[in-house]
């Protein structure tokens, strides 16, 4: 097991990516008029890729620009101040209704989405554990 210098353990790939898919929402970060920003979003992931489904504005727009985005998810118990996060870094893009094979297929929650489909490419992972404090 690695430690960071925090004491933080330090996830593997494989880890992460099994966390990252027990997840429904996790949270979007690219950039919209020069400044980084972060969306929450629920989301699926496929074994390669984050899906998201969305509509028109700033997380299509950098999906349509092929923009290098972060994902985070993240789980925490205050009660036992103890828990996970996963980032995970890739060039966004948009995918094809087509192109995606997800039962069920990822349900946008707001009222107004266009149900277009962005994907992040899995390309970078990190992830840190708070251990349980005793």
């Amino acid at each position: 097991m690695d430690i960071d210098a925090n004491g933080l353990e330090v996830l593997g790939r494989s880890e992460c990516l099994a966390l990252l898919s027990g997840q429904p929402v996790g949270r979007m970060v690219f950039t919209e008029h020069a400044m980084p920003t972060a969306r929450p979003v629920n989301f699926c992931f496929d074994g390669d890729r984050i899906l998201v489904r969305t509509g028109v504005g700033a997380k299509l727009d950098a999906a349509l620009n092929n923009a290098v985005v972060a994902f985070e998810v993240d789980h925490f118990n205050e009660t036992h101040a103890e828990g996970w996060s996963v980032i995970v870094t890739g060039r966004a893009h948009t995918a094809s209704a087509d192109d995606i094979d997800l039962h069920p297929p990822v349900t946008p929650w707001a009222p107004l989405g266009s149900g277009q489909y962005l994907a992040i490419d899995v390309e970078l992972v990190t992830g840190r554990r708070l251990p349980r404090l005793t």
